[in-house]
């Protein structure tokens, strides 16, 4: 090409009648006039109340807390305020904890009252597994108000969490006290809930040994159990849990007593429930058609009885036991026309 031009294929969007100068990209300096100098970011850190401050200092120090001081750590665990727990784990953060410890369980009445407190509760559960030294303190408050703590909701979370948390010493200790108080536990109206979620607690945690130990109580005071009003729902905690030995304990506790307990409301759900298991149902069956005309009669004519012969029944039909079903239903049949209103009774007239 004339003037010594250079033939190159021209780029994309570029013009066809002459090549685009080559210009020099432009500076990406950025203009750093109006911008202010770089400065080391804090973490941040919550702005203590004065009485919070005098707290923290105390703890930090080797003297013994007021009792205003006292008052403040009780608030502290307490409070529901908006930032309260933002308090909390401020003074934690800056504490003694060794020393924390040992303020919070020196008064067990105190302790107890702020573990039967739900952000209290809360709180003692954050400490709770951080050294074993620090354990100690709460280990030993929660032993010694063992029958409280067990039987109040917020409190018991503590107990459980150590049981989680705690070496393999104090959980064993803490185990044993389980094992002692097991049966007035379960009879309590708050303390069958925790008993139960014990035996929950401890199956996830795969402590099987604990807890087939805490299953054997169960299962031999199984008919003393199934007759209280809050014992009978352990009872049938421990049945659905479908362990084979611990059913069999249960229903050699109760061989003999299912058709009295069938007259009762709390023992009748447990009969129930052991119908359901499909190695003891035949047991209690065979009870049942043990007994004479007269006093099968009178159980389906009961008010929690009748649901038990039912039960009994469809059991039997749906298992293909019919030896069973129909040595049960033939000793009823005849008197069906007693049963009127009851749900035996319908049941039975349609065999006819």
């Amino acid at each position: 090409m004339a003037n010594g031009g250079d033939l190159r294929p021209a780029a994309a969007g570029a013009s066809i009648e002459r090549a685009s100068p080559v210009v020099p990209p432009p500076s990406r300096e950025i203009p750093t006039a109006n911008i202010p100098p770089a400065r080391f970011t804090a973490p941040n850190r919550v702005n203590l109340t004065e009485d919070n401050q005098s707290l923290l200092n105390s703890i930090r120090s080797s003297a013994a807390l007021t009792p205003q001081e006292r008052n403040t750590l009780f608030n502290l665990m307490t409070s529901s305020e908006e930032n309260g727990a933002a308090q909390f784990r401020e003074v934690v953060s800056r504490s003694d904890l060794r020393r924390m410890a040992l303020f919070l369980t020196s008064d067990l009445d105190r302790f107890l009252e702020m573990a039967r407190n739900k952000n209290g509760s809360n709180r003692i559960q954050e400490l709770l597994g951080r050294t074993d030294d620090l354990d100690t303190y709460f280990f030993n408050a929660i032993l010694s108000r063992f029958d409280h703590i067990m039987t109040d909701y917020e409190a018991s979370r503590v107990a459980m969490q150590g049981m989680r948390v705690f070496s393999e010493e104090k959980k064993t200790e803490m185990c044993s006290y389980v094992r002692h108080h097991a049966i007035p536990l379960a009879c309590d109206r708050s303390g069958y809930a925790v008993l139960k979620e014990i035996i929950n607690v401890w199956s996830s945690l795969g402590h099987f040994f604990y807890r087939d130990q805490l299953l054997d109580i169960v299962a031999r005071n199984a008919l003393y159990l199934s007759y209280d009003a809050h014992g009978n729902y352990v009872v049938q905690h421990v049945l659905r849990l479908n362990d084979l030995r611990c059913t069999h304990n249960v229903a050699v506790s109760l061989r003999g007593s299912c058709f009295g307990l069938s007259f009762t409301k709390f023992g009748s759900f447990v009969v129930q429930k052991l119908l359901d298991t499909e190695e003891e149902a035949v047991m209690v069956v065979r009870e049942l058609v043990r007994c004479d005309e007269e006093r099968l009669v009178r159980l389906a004519r009961s008010d929690y009885g009748n649901y038990v012969l039912v039960k009994a029944l469809r059991v039997m039909q749906e298992s293909n036991r019919i030896d069973l079903f129909w040595d049960l239903a033939n000793k009823l049949r005849p008197y069906v026309h007693l049963l009127r209103g009851r749900n035996v009774g319908a049941f039975l007239y349609w065999l006819r």
